[in-house]
């Protein structure tokens, strides 16, 4: 018995994206190709897969899963792993906190400093997930990074709130247009998707690749993924294709 991986993908609700990936650094290679280049996966692959989406759940990075499924010394790892909960359980804490404080600055209470209102949150999670757009994307990737962190650094308050007061009017003038099923290079989609565009050009400024890859990160990562249902549908392909053709086009 043997599976394609569009099969695998609509099964685990991976994306074939990111399961090409998983081959790509030697985490999950198919049980063979077909003559048609497309991989195959048998029943010793898919029971991996579910191990891979287990410790990704746990918050394990790439690297981790790999060292515990290969057999590197899982004692360690797990141990590592314990430690790391015992941190989050800390985490979570402090970020408990920071919500209670916020709700009683907007109660009236003491002001909070810009920097207090991230109090709790994971760094350790931002850092893989960095790291994850450098193995993937290349070591161009930290240029931009390195650009968002010092724009943003220099942000009131004021200015992160009316930032995703701009996203949150993009993203349902986006959901409007995927459920009515607009073409991605009709013009009201374009000029959504420079709005699009320009909004991301307030943190950091992407060039034609780095947008279009942009938009990959947006089917691949389950983390952003998520941010795109519409109506018990998800439009991160239809706007990953907007992306790519507004960058093939105007960028």
């Amino acid at each position: 018995m043997a599976w394609s991986i569009a099969q695998v993908a609509r099964m685990s609700k991976v994306t074939s994206r990111t399961l090409r990936h998983y081959d790509s650094i030697g985490l999950l290679p198919p049980a063979w190709i077909g003559d048609n280049g497309y991989r195959y996966y048998e029943k010793e692959q898919v029971h991996r897969l579910q191990q891979i989406l287990l410790l990704r759940d746990l918050g394990l990075g790439l690297d981790v899963v790999a060292e515990m499924l290969n057999g590197t010394d899982q004692l360690t790892v797990l141990r590592d792993h314990h430690r790391w909960l015992q941190g989050e359980r800390q985490r979570l804490d402090r970020l408990a906190s920071t919500v209670a404080r916020t709700i009683a600055e907007l109660e009236g209470g003491d002001e909070m400093k810009m920097e207090e209102l991230f109090d709790g949150f994971d760094a350790k999670k931002q850092e893989r997930h960095e790291a994850e757009l450098v193995e993937r994307y290349g070591d161009g990737v930290k240029e931009h990074l390195a650009e968002s962190k010092a724009k943003l650094k220099g942000w009131t308050r004021a200015d992160a709130d009316q930032f995703m007061a701009q996203w949150r009017e993009i993203g349902e003038g986006l959901g409007a247009l995927f459920t009515a099923g607009t073409a991605i290079d009709a013009p009201e989609t374009q000029e959504l998707i420079d709005r699009h565009y320009r909004w991301i050009c307030l943190s950091w400024t992407p060039n034609r690749e780095s947008y279009k890859g942009l938009g990959d990160l947006y089917v691949d990562s389950d983390e952003f993924r998520v941010n795109f249902e519409v109506g018990g549908d998800n439009m991160a392909e239809w706007l990953r294709d907007a992306m790519a053709h507004y960058a093939d086009t105007r960028l």
